[in-house]
């Protein structure tokens, strides 16, 4: 997943270089936006493994 935030991330950046006329707001904006999407991800996937590692714990300590 981090590998697709990255290709999405390096075809942004790439295109916004192309075009002219660019603002630092719309730079910011783009920015912001992989920024939330990064968190997000970020806190489904920590989510996901604190769940793992609780029922990991749990049957070790109940055989």
């Amino acid at each position: 997943m981090l590998s697709h935030l990255r290709n999405l991330y390096g075809r942004s950046i790439r295109s916004l270089k192309e075009d002219k006329g660019q603002g630092l707001v719309e730079y910011a904006l783009i920015l912001v936006l992989i920024a939330i999407v990064v968190m997000a991800a970020v806190k489904g996937l920590g989510t996901t493994t604190n769940s793992a590692f609780s029922k990991i714990n749990s049957g070790l300590q109940n055989p």
